[in-house]
Parts: C-alpha cells; structure tokens; sequence
C-alpha cells in the first residue's frame, strides 16, 4: 500500500472510530451476570424489570410478583411510569396477568404487549410484562431475550429468597436472645410486657407491639403497647366476651388479620389505625400469659407465612422468658420474705422484749422516788419507751407483709404511699385523682410530689385525734401566672398541740 493509499484510508483528524454495538447475546450476559449479583430480593426485583425495558428497547415494564396465598398480584414494581400510572394499569393477556400496564390513554392503544412468567421452583411467582417498544412492535428476539431473562431471574430470584429468609431467621434468633437475656436478668412485671412488645414491633416491622391479658370481665385488655406513633387511647382497649376473636386468643390459637380496619372479627375503637395483623398467643406448659399482637399501617404490605411462623416461634420463647424470669421473682421474693420475717422476729425477740423490761424498771423506780423532778423525768422517759415500742411494732408488721413490686405508674405510687402510712395510722387515707395524672405529672414533679405527701403524712400521724384524712392530687390545677399546674392537698380531723384544726398542706408545681 502506498503511502497515498494508506493517507486515503485514514480516518480524518479528530473523529473517533466508531464503537461496534455489541451483540444481543453479550448485553444478555452481562444482564445476568449484575441480577445476580444483587441479593438484596425487592431491589433485584426492580433491577429485572428496568433490565427487561433496557434490553428490549420497551418504554413501559411491570412486574407483578404473585400473593400465593391469595391468588393476585401483592407486589408491582415498575419501569417507566409514575407512581400514579403504576397503580393504574389493566391486565394483559398472560398468565396472572393483574398490574401488567398498557399505554395510557395519551398513547397509542394498538401497541403489542410483550410478557414472560417467572417461576421459581416450578412455582408461579409473577409475571415480566412490556409494553410501548420506541421502533414498534417487539420482534421474535425480543421475546427469545424476556423469556431467557424471566429464566434466569427465577434461578436469582431463589437464590435471593434463600438468603433473605436465612438473613431474616438470624435477626429473629438474635431479637430472641436479647429478649430472652433482657427478661432473665431483672426487672418489674411490666417492664418485661414491655420489653417483649418492644423487641416484636422491632423485629416484625410492625407499627405496635401490643400485649393484651385477660381481664375479671371475661375479656382481654391491653396491659403495653410499644409503638411508633402516639400510643394515646391503645392501652386499656378491651376485647369484649363472646367475640370471634376471643375464641381463638383464650384458646392459645393465633389469629392472622389481613386489614383490621375492615375486619368485622375485629370490634375494638383502635382498629381503624391498623391494616395487617398477627396476634400471638404467649403460652408456655399450657399456661396462657396474654397475647402479642403485632399490626402494621393501614395499606403496609401484608405478613408472609415465613414472618408468620418466625413471629409465632418468638413468641412461643418469649413466654417460656416471662414464665421463668417470673419464677426467678417469685424466688427472689420469698429469699427477701424470709429475710424480712427473720428480721422481724429478732426485733420483736429481742428489742421490744428489752426495751419493755426497761420500761418496767424505769416505772418502778418511778413509783419508788419521792421527788417530783425525778418522777416527771421518768414518767416522760417511760412515755418514751412506751412510743418506741409501738413504732418498733409496727415496723415488725410492716417487715412481715408480703413485699410487693414498685407501681409502674404515678397513680399508682400515690396509692402505695397512702397505703403504707394506713398501716400506721390505723386507716386508710382517702385518695381523690383529677385529670390525666398519669400522663400529665412526670419526673422530678412525680418525687417532688411524693415528697410532700410523705411529710404531710408523717405530720398527720403526729397530731392527737386524726381519724380521718383526705388527699387529693389534681392535675388541671394552674399557677398564679396562667400556667398549668398539679396540685397537692392534705386535709385531716386531727388537733393541733394548742387544740386548733390544723390548716391544710397544699402543694403545688408547674407541668
């Protein structure tokens, strides 16, 4: 060749030679090659159809993965349309056809559809459709290039359910273990529900964990509730006797609910807020604790039979965790019982019996002296005496009360306050609540509170002729400028020293 030849053939200067378009058989590879590589199910989900649409040069794909349970589409994932346009779409004519998407009106209505089933296993699980190809109709190699990709796709779709379930098996395992762990290592009653209802809502995705326990009227109750959005008005919801629902839970059987909102098994005020639910029965030894109730948000995508049974598993362990994290209380309990009543009889042995003997000398040399000085100092010292041991009595009866478990709630920690000093006083206070108390009165009003009771009490005790007191915590209560406040109030019958009624103790601090 020479050199004007060589010069003549040469491509002008500046223009890059042209790239060669690589042969569908290469584009199909390498597509295969990157669905695999994705294990993550719903994004390779999406990855297939935008694929699909790329390979075969279509504007609009869908694949509608098959509910088995129900026999429709439970999920679509799209290429090409709006989130609009996806929940738009009309069946086509291939097998469980349901969200495979036609044009819309704006476009030609006469465009050919192209789809493919996907099975995994030999199981049906969606349809590849498309639609809206940009140089016309779809070609024969076209429909070669979808069915090898739907093909393939079950072979990635398989292999990603494997590691999805095994994946969602451990985080089940582990959530397990740290309840479990969590239960067995202290705590109140309460706080155990809540620990289980918190680590299930965790686990499952839900929007609540609920426990619900049965109640005196024959029903069940909401005891806890762990949830994402305000848990106002969930606890305390009762599950009336006689319903559909009951039967099921009061038996030990679970109950799976597709919408609770439209379910007429379902007749609680709280259901409108919940689509998809599993309520759980926590039962161990044919012991029924409750029940864990797990919904989710109206329209979230249903509960599968996997999370079915990995969520009736927990809950299964998470019974077996509160009974014998129960039985470590109770054991703990008696050890703190049996100390108690030792303690109590070594007082009432040794102290009082002491303390009553030298009462009795003091007395006696009191009757024997002559001189009134002497005989006022130890009158007022057997006085004394006497007072210790009616205290030193009634700390005995106190230490040989069963111990009971602090209140979870305010309320209830007023109560338990008023019911210790009724052991002294000989009655029980009478207690008035007003308002969202429990709600509204929090940490450090709460202690500053049952501070103030404590001292009015105590003072109540001291003063002659007390037969009566009234208390009464009030939680709409306001402060001078405007704000809103919890009142205190201590009343009693008693005497002053000068003979007088004492004036009330008010206390008051801002929300």
């Amino acid at each position: 060749m020479t050199e004007e030849t060589a010069d003549a053939t040469a491509e002008p200067p500046g223009e890059a030679a042209p790239v060669p378009e690589k042969p569908p058989l290469s584009l199909l590879l390498e597509a295969v090659l990157s669905i695999g590589s994705d294990l993550e199910l719903r994004a390779m989900l999406q990855q297939i159809v935008d694929t699909a649409t790329e390979l075969t040069g279509a504007r609009y794909g869908a694949l509608g993965v098959l509910d088995p349970e129900r026999g429709t589409i439970g999920e679509l994932y799209t290429a090409g349309l709006d989130d609009t346009e996806g929940r738009r779409t009309d069946p086509c004519p291939f097998p469980f056809p349901d969200g495979c998407p036609e044009p819309s009106p704006r476009e030609d209505p006469g465009r050919p559809v192209l789809g493919a089933p996907i099975r995994v296993h030999d199981q049906d699980f969606g349809t590849l459709c498309l639609t809206g190809k940009h140089t016309g109709g779809f070609t024969d190699p076209d429909a070669a290039v979808l069915r090898a990709l739907a093909s393939q796709a079950g072979i990635a779709i398989a292999n990603a359910r494997l590691y999805e379930a095994a994946r969602q098996r451990e985080r089940w395992i582990e959530g397990a273990a740290a309840v479990t762990t969590a239960l067995l290592t202290g705590g109140s009653a309460a706080d155990a529900l809540m620990t289980v209802a918190e680590g299930a809502r965790a686990l499952a995705d839900a929007t609540a964990g609920v426990i619900l326990q049965p109640n005196e009227a024959g029903g069940m109750e909401i005891v806890t509730a762990s949830t994402r959005d305000d848990p106002a008005g969930i606890v305390g919801t009762a599950i009336e006797p006689g319903s559909a629902v009951l039967v099921q839970l009061l038996g030990g059987e679970p109950v799976f609910i597709e919408d609770s909102a439209t379910d007429p098994r379902m007749t609680t005020h709280v259901r409108s807020r919940f689509g998809p639910s599993m309520m759980l029965p926590l039962q161990s030894g044919g012991r029924l604790i409750g029940t864990l109730a797990l919904p989710r948000r109206r329209g979230d995508r249903p509960y599968t039979a996997v999370d079915r049974l990995l969520a009736t598993q927990f809950a299964s362990q998470a019974a077996l965790a509160l009974v014998l994290a129960d039985t470590g209380h109770d054991r703990e309990r008696l050890a703190v019982y049996e100390d108690r009543d030792r303690i109590a009889r070594d007082l009432h042995d040794l102290v009082v019996q002491r303390l009553f003997a030298t009462e009795m000398m003091l007395e006696s040399t009191r009757r024997r002296a002559a001189v009134p000085e002497t005989d006022e100092l130890l009158g007022r010292a057997v006085d004394e005496l006497d007072s210790t041991i009616q205290e030193v009595r009634t700390a005995i009866f106190a230490l040989q009360q069963p111990p009971a478990e602090a209140p979870a709630t305010f309320r209830g920690r007023v109560l338990r306050e008023t019911g210790g000093a009724a052991a002294l006083l000989g009655f029980p206070p009478s207690v008035h609540f007003t308002g969202a108390v429990d709600a509204l009165v929090r940490d450090p009003v709460d202690r500053q509170l049952l501070a103030a009771l404590r001292g009015a009490l105590a003072a109540a005790h001291r003063r002659a002729g007390v037969s009566a007191i009234d208390v009464e915590v009030d939680a709409t209560a306001e402060l001078p400028d405007g704000r809103a406040a919890v009142r205190l109030t201590v009343a009693d019958d008693g005497r002053e020293e000068n003979g007088s009624r004492p004036s009330p103790v008010i206390w008051r601090a801002p929300l």
